[in-house]
């Protein structure tokens, strides 16, 4: 069975769920959607298709990337705020998923509880993708792969350093780096520590890589290929933000941490930047720095991903 049609139809709750050659796929058809794009080619294998965006939790990125992607793969995007949808008013989310099965193509979710995908795609026959969740944030993740394969032309090998709070991106990023053969070294105090079966659960799918929790950002820093990092305090967190900021405050990515990595070292941030925070303004700004680079390439791995399960 092809790749394509491995792929259509299926649902996109975590990269775990995926295969390093279902993966390598996705980056692969990803580039491919990107350099039409660049080169001016229409391609709207889509026509016709409609895909339902619901958002429990604000965006930039996941909105825009979606809807722009949708449109330009030639379909439809719809904006679904959960206080416009009967979701928001205590509709279970079986009828929901039961309903928009009806009207749409596919279904895009950016919501927090990771359960409240899972019931979504358990009860619609479309394609469900999660666009995050409190414990995952797979669409960012394939964004990271392929800005971190245009860069340095393999992923196997690599080492990637995560700075900072052991929150969705940390998950995500450990099983998906895990799986396509990344060393990875999450850097986080006692208290904000990635969950320990999410660990466990990545380390399952190592392929020859290495996963490392510790409190150290030095030791997680060490001879890294790309360093990563994340807000302190994620959406829906904002009243901890003076107790994270003491409890983060040796874990952020500066020039001087910074020296302990490889010299040809990237810096990659989900976005958005607190800076001064979690990253140095000459760092997030500097020459290293590839933020903007992989904060587009969410529109080219989210346009894959549409293509493969909707197509």
């Amino acid at each position: 069975m092809s790749f394509k049609e491995q792929l259509k139809g299926r649902d996109l709750l975590t990269l775990a769920d995926y295969s390093k050659a279902e993966i390598a796929y996705l980056l692969e058809l990803a580039t491919k959607i990107k350099n039409k794009r660049k080169n001016g080619e229409v391609y709207q294998p889509l026509k016709g298709k409609t895909l339902g965006m619901i958002f429990e939790k604000s965006s930039t990125r996941t909105r825009v990337s979606f809807e722009a992607g949708i449109y330009q793969l030639g379909g439809t995007g719809l904006f679904l705020s959960s206080n416009d949808i009967q979701i928001g008013r205590g509709e279970p989310i079986s009828d929901t998923a039961k309903v928009l099965s009806g009207y749409l193509d596919g279904i895009m979710i950016r919501t927090f509880s990771q359960k409240d995908v899972e019931d979504l795609a358990e009860n619609a026959s479309i394609p469900v993708i999660n666009g995050l969740t409190d414990d995952y944030h797979p669409c960012q993740v394939l964004a990271d792969l392929q800005t971190i394969k245009e860069k340095k032309g393999e992923l196997a090998g690599l080492k990637l350093a995560y700075i900072g709070d052991g929150n969705n991106m940390a998950h995500s990023l450990m099983i998906g780096c895990a799986k396509m053969g990344i060393d990875v070294a999450i850097a986080a105090p006692n208290g904000y520590q990635p969950k320990a079966e999410i660990t466990e659960h990545a380390k399952s799918f190592a392929d020859g890589s290495e996963v490392l929790i510790t409190d150290d950002p030095i030791e997680a820093v060490k001879d890294a290929d790309v360093i990563y990092s994340d807000v302190w305090a994620s959406m829906g967190q904002e009243q901890e933000q003076k107790l994270r900021e003491k409890a983060f405050a040796t874990y952020q990515v500066n020039t001087e941490l910074f020296s302990h990595a490889h010299d040809e070292a990237i810096f990659m941030h989900c976005l958005p930047a607190h800076r001064g925070e979690e990253v140095t303004t000459e760092i997030i700004d500097g020459p290293q720095s590839v933020v903007f680079e992989e904060a587009e390439n969410r529109l080219h791995a989210q346009k894959a991903l549409m293509v493969a399960l909707m197509g």
